[in-house]
């Protein structure tokens, strides 16, 4: 399980903070979002926080 993520701590680059607000404006959920783009949920929560970009809170 350690080695789920073996990308870690890795800068973002454009396209996917482009990709995550294309994501984001079609109204997927934080966890779909996250594996798209291949990122720990935790990482994306914190990249969109920096951006200014809403996700939605699927329940």
């Amino acid at each position: 399980m350690s080695d789920k993520f073996a990308r870690h701590k890795q800068p973002w680059k454009a396209d996917e903070v482009a990709k995550l607000r294309t994501l984001a404006a079609k109204g997927k959920g934080l966890k779909e979002i996250a594996k798209a783009l291949n990122r720990s949920e935790e990482s994306t929560k914190e990249r969109a926080k920096i951006d200014g970009i809403g996700i939605a809170k699927l329940r």
